[in-house]
């Protein structure tokens, strides 16, 4: 038997093993190359054979804190030699220590965490609590979204991957704000947001308030394009579904946690939802992990009726471990302030500039480290870059060692909220060598 951190094997053993016994997520299986990826640290990872990369994806936008970081795996193996696992119905102090740490950042009047395995599920479970609340059934959210792949989570997303797995009931889409291709001929942020809630309004009246449980929006929607909400339109959205007594829902799964250079990405929107969700960034994914933060209203539901969810692995003492460690840390270490100074005056000022000199860039948007650079044909008609020049617009940024996101006709500049100045300048050079190709 090979043991597990045998460091002796090769990237072609790798990619052999993966390719004859790994089944990948939402791809065709067959022509796959998969890019192999063995330590890390901070900002960057490698593979067997010593190839570095510097790291502007943070995985799937969730190592927050970034690879290895030695007080989160101290404190994972710490745990592990005391208690490794316990059911979700016990009492254990790793876990009342991580649902404090949470709810310390949370907003008056949240006091309880339900722990979920990741966003997905975080995003299940506030959907089933919305209704057990309301009594409703419907499920609003935007075209423009993800929301995990789990039953109602992947119908509540927008985008493509919703339609091979609409098996879920009562949801309903409808368009968020988004300037730049704007849906309601806006001119404005503040047109923009007029128009998106009187456009919501309309969905909720033509549905009809009482049938309708929840509103569940991305605070900063991330997958589809880090499209920051403009002036009002959170606030609008919340004072909505107070008129027509329905629960706000803010997906913080990617967001959350630093990422926009705060705590949660709604403490700059003028808004309190009655349910958050989160995962990724909590922890920075060293051990799969989510929750929802529930309002006190809504937990109080339940002091005296069954809660009729639960999953084997909630609050799982590892994954504890982790969320307790990556607090401490983030605040110690001032790491979401580091991503707050990264974000106003050296990542997004590079960005804009790249968007001066490039006329292949039709617009930058973000904020901390959760930036979109958006790549058109012409910027007169703002039509989105091909696929294939996207296919060559990665390989390139590979070529030259930067693990970079790239979706639809954009490129998501996400790097780990730790990252430096100097790591930022030399991304930079990356991209403007690779956008420079192209013109």
């Amino acid at each position: 038997m090979i043991a597990v951190n045998d460091r002796t094997t090769s990237n072609e053993r790798v990619i052999g093993l993966d390719r004859a016994h790994v089944f990948h997520s939402w791809s065709a299986q067959a022509g796959l190359a998969p890019l192999v990826i063995t330590g890390g640290s901070g900002c960057r990872a490698w593979d067997d054979e010593g190839t570095a990369y510097l790291d502007f994806s943070s995985q799937l936008i969730n190592l927050n804190i970034g690879h290895q970081h030695p007080v989160v795996t101290a404190a994972i193996a710490e745990q592990a030699a005391v208690l490794t696992t316990v059911a979700p119905a016990a009492a254990n102090l790793t876990r009342g220590e991580a649902a404090k740490r949470i709810v310390a950042r949370a907003p008056e009047r949240f006091e309880k965490v339900f722990f979920t395995n990741g966003g997905a599920d975080a995003n299940e479970n506030a959907i089933r609590l919305a209704r057990l609340h309301t009594g409703r059934d419907k499920v609003l959210s935007t075209y423009r979204s993800y929301h995990g792949n789990t039953g109602a989570a992947i119908v509540a997303t927008g985008d493509w991957r919703r339609m091979p797995n609409e098996f879920a009931r009562g949801h309903v889409h409808f368009w968020g704000p988004y300037l730049y291709r704007s849906e309601f001929w806006a001119t404005t942020p503040e047109q923009e947001s007029e128009r998106a809630l009187q456009h919501l309004e309309r969905l909720i009246q033509g549905e009809g308030p009482a049938t309708i449980a929840a509103v569940l929006l991305e605070t900063v929607p991330g997958t589809a394009g880090i499209l920051l909400p403009p002036p009002g339109y959170l606030a609008g959205v919340r004072e909505l579904c107070d008129r027509y007594g329905i629960v706000l829902i803010l997906d913080e799964v990617m967001a959350g946690f630093g990422r926009t250079g705060r705590w949660f990405a709604f403490d700059g929107y003028d808004v309190v939802p009655d349910l958050i969700t989160f995962a990724k960034g909590v922890n920075s994914g060293y051990v799969p992990v989510g929750g929802v933060v529930i309002s006190d209203e809504i937990a109080a539901e339940f002091d005296d009726v069954v809660f009729p969810g639960g999953l084997t692995y909630s609050g799982h003492p590892l994954a504890m471990a982790s969320i307790v460690a990556a607090q401490d840390a983030m605040a110690n270490e001032g790491i979401v302030d580091n991503a707050a100074r990264i974000g106003a005056d050296v990542l997004g000022p590079a960005l804009h500039e790249l968007a001066q000199k490039h006329p292949i860039i039709g617009e930058v948007r973000g904020e901390g480290v959760f930036w979109a650079i958006e790549l058109v044909a012409d910027r007169q008609t703002r039509e989105p870059l091909a696929p294939a020049v996207m296919a060559r617009i990665k390989s390139e940024l590979m070529a030259r060692r930067l693990l970079a996101i790239t979706q639809d006709n954009r490129i998501h500049v996400v790097p780990p909220c730790i990252v430096t100045d100097d790591e930022v300048a030399e991304a930079v050079v990356v991209y403007d060598e690779v956008l420079g190709l192209l013109a």
